[in-house]
C-alpha cells in the first residue's frame, strides 16, 4: 500500500497568495492531498480557497472561527492528519517564504527520519531581502533555543515533514503552545523522546506579499514559553517524555517467547560457560560471515532493518558500510544492542511481527537467530512484514539455522544432560521449531510470504550451522 501524504498550509489574510501557492503545488505533480486551514480571514481568503477546492479535487479547506493561533493551527493539522490515516505530513507557510519547489527535497529524506526541517542556518545568505531587524530577531531566537533547550537546527521554522507512522500521537499531546512557541516546543519534545530529526538547507526569501504576523506580544509570549520549558525540564524532566514505544518500553507489547528471560539469564553464572562459547562463536565466525554476506548483498550506504537484533555483537563492524535500524521485542536485548552499537542509526522496542515503519522504508532487511523460533504460520507472517517494509528492489538476508547443524546436535546434547540427567528443567534459549531442512523447504516458505529465493548456501564456512538465504520481493 502506497504512503499517503498530506500538505498542510494554515492561512490568515493570504488572499493574494493562496491561488499561486495552489497552482505551484499542483504543478509539482506530487501524490499528495492539500489542506488549507483558514482562521476566518477578513480579506476573503477562505472564500477564494473554497473556489480553488471546487476545481482541484485533492485540495480541501478547513475553516476555523477566528484567529486561534499559528501553533493551534499546526496542532489541528497534525490531528487531522492522524485522524485521516496519513503517513506523512508536510507543513509550510503560505506567504512564499517557503518555496513549494523545496517540498520534494524534504520528502525525499523523510523515509529515513521522523522529522525533516527546512533550516535557515545551514548555508550563507539564506535570508535574502530580510531587514537587519528581522535577521537579528531570527538569530537571537536561534541562539536561545540552542543554549537553553539544547536543540540545534531551525527550531522556529514551520517548513517540516513529519513521518507520522513513527511519531507516536501521544508526543504531539505533550505540546501545549498554541502560538509561535509551538515550533520550538514541538521540536524540543521530539528531541527529548529520541526522534530522528534532520535539517536540510533552504533559502527563505523576504515575504512575497503581506507582512510579518509576529507581533511584539507574540515575541514576549514565545520568550516566556522558552524560559518556562527551560525551568520545567530542570524541575521535572519526565513531563516531556512519553513512556510508551519511544526510546523506552511499550507496556502493551507482549513477548510470548520469553526473550527477556533469555537475555537476563546471560548475567547468571549458570549460563556463563554457554555464553562464553556462544560469544566466541558469534565473534570469531558469525560476525565475519555476516559482514561478508551484507557487503555482497547490499550496496554501501543502504538503509537496513535488523528485525530481531538481539545483543548486536555481530553488527559492530557493519556501520561503516550500511545504516542499521535495529528492532527487538526484548528490552534487555536492546540495552545490550545500544551498548555494543553506539553507531546504529536507531534502536526501537517493537515486535518483528509488527514493525513500526511505513511500507517500502528500507533498502533491505536481515536477521539471524530469529526465524527458527516461529511456527510456520507466524514465520510466514514475519517474512511478509519484512517484505512490507523493504522497497521492491530490496533484498532480505536470513541466517537460518539448519535442522542438521552441528550446533543443533550440541545443544540437544546439553539439554539432554541438563534436563534428563541433572533434572534442571531449563532451556538455554526458546525452542527452535522451524529449522530449515533443505533449499526446497526454504523456497516454499518464502513463496508463501511473497518472496523469491535468490541464493541458498549451507556449508563449512560457519561450521555447518546456518543456511544463508537471500530473497527478494516477488
Amino acid at each position: 500500500m502506497a504512503e499517503r501524504t498530506l500538505i498542510f498550509i494554515p492561512t490568515y489574510n493570504e488572499h493574494e497568495n493562496v491561488r499561486p501557492m495552489s497552482d505551484q503545488i499542483v504543478a509539482l505533480g506530487l501524490d499528495a492531498d492539500v489542506v488549507f486551514m483558514d482562521d476566518g480571514s477578513p480579506d476573503g481568503t477562505g472564500e477564494i480557497l473554497d473556489g480553488i477546492a471546487k476545481v482541484h479535487p485533492r485540495i480541501s479547506v478547513i475553516h476555523r472561527k477566528g484567529k486561534l493561533g499559528i501553533g493551534g493551527a499546526h496542532l489541528d493539522g497534525l490531528t487531522y492528519a492522524y485522524d485521516h490515516g496519513y503517513d506523512k505530513l508536510v507543513t509550510m507557510d503560505c506567504d512564499f517564504t517557503h518555496a513549494p519547489s523545496d517540498i520534494p527535497r524534504l520528502l525525499a529524506l523523510s523515509g529515513d527520519h521522523d522529522l525533516v526541517v527546512g533550516s535557515r542556518y545551514l548555508q550563507p545568505d539564506s535570508l535574502p531581502g530580510w531587514s537587519l531587524v528581522r535577521k537579528s530577531l531570527t538569530n537571537v531566537g536561534h541562539a536561545l533555543t540552542v543554549s537553553m533547550l539544547g536543540i540545534g537546527g531551525d527550531a522556529t521554522g514551520a517548513f517540516r515533514v513529519y513521518r507520522l507512522r513513527t511519531i507516536p500521537r501521544e508526543l504531539v499531546d505533550l505540546v501545549r503552545s498554541r502560538g509561535y512557541a509551538f515550533f520550538f516546543e514541538s521540536l524540543f519534545v521530539l528531541n527529548r523522546n529520541g526522534m530522528s530529526i534532520k535539517d536540510i538547507p533552504i533559502s527563505l526569501s523576504a515575504r512575497t506579499y503581506g507582512h510579518s504576523k509576529m507581533s511584539l506580544g507574540e515575541i514576549r509570549r514565545s520568550v516566556t514559553q522558552l524560559l518556562t520549558l527551560y525551568l520545567s525540564e530542570r524541575a521535572n524532566p519526565a513531563q516531556f517524555r512519553f513512556t510508551g514505544t519511544v526510546n523506552g518500553v511499550d507496556p502493551d507489547l507482549v513477548d510470548p517467547q520469553g526473550w527477556d528471560e533469555y537475555w537476563e539469564k546471560k548475567k547468571k553464572r549458570s549460563t556463563l560457560v554457554y555464553e562464553l562459547i556462544a560469544s566466541a562463536y558469534r565473534n570469531l565466525i558469525i560476525k565475519a560471515h555476516l559482514g561478508s554476506a551484507i557487503r555482497s548483498t547490499f550496496p554501501e550506504g543502504a538503509h537496513l532493518i535488523h528485525a530481531g537484533c538481539g545483543s548486536g555483537q555481530v553488527d559492530v563492524d557493519l556501520h561503516d558500510h550500511v545504516k542499521i535500524s535495529a528492532v527487538d521485542i526484548s528490552v534487555p536485548a536492546l540495552e545490550l544492542y545500544r551498548r555494543e552499537n553506539p553507531e546504529a542509526f536507531e534502536v526501537r522496542h517493537a515486535s518483528a511481527l509488527a514493525l513500526p515503519y511505513a511500507d517500502a522504508t528500507f533498502d533491505g532487511a536481515y536477521n539471524l537467530g530469529v526465524v527458527e523460533h516461529f511456527q510456520r504460520p507466524e514465520l510466514v507472517a514475519l517474512l511478509r512484514e519484512m517484505r512490507r517494509v523493504v522497497r521492491p528492489s530490496g533484498k532480505i538476508l536470513i541466517f537460518w539455522p539448519h535442522a542438521h547443524a552441528t550446533s543443533v546436535m550440541v545443544l540437544d546434547s546439553i539439554h539432554w544432560l541438563m534436563n534428563d540427567v541433572m533434572n534442571k528443567n531449563t532451556r538455554l534459549h526458546p525452542a527452535e521449531v522451524s529449522l530449515v531442512h533443505n533449499e526446497g523447504e526454504a523456497r516454499s516458505i518464502l513463496a508463501d510470504a511473497g518472496l523469491t529465493l535468490e541464493t541458498y548456501s549451507f556449508g563449512p564456512k560457519d561450521m555447518f550451522v546456518q543456511a544463508i538465504v537471500v530473497a527478494r520481493p516477488s
